[in-house]
């Protein structure tokens, strides 16, 4: 590019979930495409590697988040956006207050403004009156959603024309690198990971079903990344099998690639999803996947015994089916993980980011 383009790129915070590692991916590839980035997070959380200014209004949070704070924090976030006269703006926020969305639509937002959608429950997106979301999304430059399914629903649902399928991309030369760093575990494992502040991810299901399976009787462990207010309900779980000594809660762990890459397999049992950047991420690390058929994204991504299994959703015989027989057959195990990296080559960061900027005519 001859002018150097300014992107904002908006978000809650840069830790722990897939949009905000999106997110930060996508600030990276933009900053080395020679744009001016800046990302303004709302959240006094940063863990993901980016590039560019960071705006951290959660800095300016109290801990008692008065009317007074919430609109001084509303006035700096219009001022900032005024400064720097951004040509795109993208938006990779959760938008539940109407009234709220309304005014950033309305009154902040002047630039090209593009809104992702991340989760197939699209009314954490999208108001449910389709009269509302018209108002005001209709008329914005582009609505992306991170699945075919997910472009469907939201027409289907809100009429809307703007819409577009854009995959979440995955930095696979950063997690090449990241995932050959050792880890202080020795014995074999299959591994989860997500956050469990709500049960959105049932790891719940992902324990008892790991219970059932052959693997507690052949020393196979399961690991599960990240934390949340359930963790107590979970430990409750492991201790009624009686797999306290095989079950480990490791927390939130900065490079989750170093463990995925060692573990037999990989498994998602999530009640619903977006676009599973986890799964993609696993089969960077040429570690196999199996999920739950659930709305939506892991049948974008599987490959039926090619780089995984993909279960019918929420079928818990079929899921301890599909992790025992991962484990015993050795020639669908290898053609699996043979087949994990080369799969997901159209999720690379340079073909989605090469979208992104076709999106934004400058490819």
């Amino acid at each position: 590019m001859d002018n150097k383009k300014k992107i904002a790129l908006i978000g809650y915070r840069l830790n722990k979930g897939g949009a905000e590692r999106v997110m930060a991916t996508l600030s990276n590839f933009f900053f080395e495409k020679g744009f001016e980035v800046h990302i303004i997070i709302f959240h006094d959380e940063l863990g993901y590697a980016y590039s560019g200014t960071v705006f951290n209004l959660g800095k300016f949070k109290t801990k008692t988040n008065s009317i007074i704070n919430k609109i001084k924090r509303f006035y700096y976030f219009n001022k900032y956006m005024k400064q720097f006269d951004f040509d795109f703006i993208i938006d990779f926020r959760f938008r539940i207050n109407i009234i709220q969305e309304i005014l950033i639509n309305k009154y902040i937002y002047k630039a090209k403004t593009i809104y992702t959608i991340h989760s197939s429950k699209i009314d954490n997106y999208l108001p449910r009156a389709t009269s509302l979301t018209r108002f005001i999304y209709g008329h914005t430059y582009a609505m992306v959603s991170i699945s075919k399914t997910m472009k469907k629903l939201v027409e289907e649902t809100h009429q809307l024309k703007n819409v577009k399928t854009i995959y979440n991309a995955v930095d696979v030369t950063l997690i090449k690198s990241k995932a050959v760093e050792l880890i202080n575990l020795n014995f074999d494992f299959i591994i989860g990971v997500g956050q469990y502040d709500t049960n959105v991810k049932q790891f719940d299901k992902l324990i008892k079903a790991y219970a059932k399976s052959e693997l507690p009787q052949k020393n196979i462990a399961l690991v599960i990344l990240g934390d949340g207010k359930l963790r107590n309900s979970l430990l409750n779980i492991i201790n009624d099998y009686k797999i306290n000594h095989l079950v480990h809660l490791l927390g939130f762990v900065c490079n989750p690639y170093k463990y995925i890459s060692k573990s037999k397999y990989f498994v998602l049992t999530s009640k619903f999803e977006g676009f599973p950047m986890v799964l993609i991420e696993a089969l960077a690390c040429e570690t196999p996947v199996i999920a739950f058929d659930c709305p939506t994204g892991p049948k974008e991504i599987i490959q039926q015994e090619i780089n995984g299994l993909l279960i019918e959703d929420q079928n818990m015989d079929k899921l301890i089916q599909a992790m025992n027989v991962m484990l015993s057959n050795d020639v669908l195990y290898s053609r699996c993980k043979m087949n994990a990296k080369i799969s997901i080559d159209k999720f690379s960061l340079s073909v989605i980011g090469g979208q992104w900027l076709d999106l934004m005519s400058y490819n």
